[in-house]
């Protein structure tokens, strides 16, 4: 059955190379690529040209539009009943798309969403993510938002680990113009669809490449666009959600900022619509209280590290 994977790029004709080679080695073999370039870049062009595969497409966009506006582009240009998305930075490892396909097509419900297992690396080492999946019933917005240590790494959806049908994201594209919060945001808004069912492969299938020294919107924090986006997407989470992504997602990003007066304000926001636990009360306080590069050791040494020989047949 064929599957559309949709690469949108911008600026970066080395990596999305590397994303492009790894969904072209698919075990599961009936997809074509959908590169979008996101605005003129000749260098893109002359990177993939090197390809020769006619599964491979590139879509070039006379300016940019942003990643949400250049994967809906993706979705419009799609031939596949089935749609992957993959960021230009990441790579899938062979069997990726062969057992998301495997789960997808056993589901009963109308639209399921598959999702799996990712490696996490980082200049502190490589984690197999996440550390934990949903439980029976738990709503998606806690499991992404309320953790149960003080570590990153549990709840993790992230965009390269997507499969849905296409009809789905026809009928709820990504937000046009959401510069951050834009796979957050969907997942949140298509949870309220009837007949959306997650289903997740447990096994790690995608290298996510994060907090590496190269620009992108995730690393140009900024706090304030964070909590209002927040405050916009309230009624689609539970109070405890709410609370956690303060904890989690907030208070670390004004805490890097060194923004110390976003303390009382986002700890007020915190119990104003929010029904903070224990954890997210520690959590909290510990983006204040320990520096960012401390944390930083201390995951590494206490998260499990892949062993070096799965690392390099990953």
């Amino acid at each position: 059955m064929l599957v559309s994977v949709i690469i949108p790029t911008r600026n970066r004709p080395d990596l999305v190379l590397r994303a492009v080679r790894s969904a072209l080695a698919q075990t599961h073999g009936d997809l074509e690529v959908l590169v979008v370039v996101d605005g003129p870049c000749s260098k893109t062009a002359a990177s993939l040209a090197e390809v020769s595969d006619s599964r491979l497409r590139l879509i070039q966009l006379a300016e940019s539009v942003g990643g949400s506006d250049a994967r809906n582009t993706g979705v419009q240009n799609a031939a596949g009943e089935w749609v992957a998305f993959l960021d230009d930075d990441d790579e899938w490892l062979p069997a990726k798309i062969e057992k998301q396909m495997a789960v997808a097509l056993q589901a009963t419900e109308q639209y399921p969403i598959v999702s799996t297992g990712m490696i996490g690396i980082s200049p502190g080492g490589e984690f197999p993510w996440p550390r934990r999946y949903p439980g029976p019933a738990e709503p998606i917005c806690e499991y992404l938002f309320n953790r149960r240590s003080f570590f990153r790494g549990e709840g993790q959806l992230q965009t390269s680990v997507l499969l849905a049908r296409r009809a789905l994201l026809e009928v709820a594209p990504f937000t046009s113009g959401l510069r951050r919060h834009q796979d957050t945001e969907w997942y949140l808004r298509v949870d309220q669809i009837q007949g959306v069912a997650f289903h997740f492969v447990r096994e790690p299938l995608v290298r996510w490449y994060i907090e590496q020294n190269r620009g992108s919107i995730t690393n140009a924090q900024d706090w304030r666009s964070s909590l209002e986006w927040l405050q916009s997407n309230r009624e689609r989470m539970t109070p405890r959600a709410y609370a956690g992504f303060i904890s989690t997602q907030l208070a670390p990003e004004a805490s890097m900022q060194g923004d110390w007066s976003a303390a009382p304000q986002l700890f007020a926001e915190m119990f104003r619509h929010g029904k903070p636990g224990v954890m997210e009360l520690m959590i909290f306080s510990s983006m204040w209280l320990l520096g960012s590069s401390f944390r930083r050791r201390v995951r590494a040494l206490l998260h499990p590290k892949l062993p070096a020989g799965e690392r390099s047949a990953a």
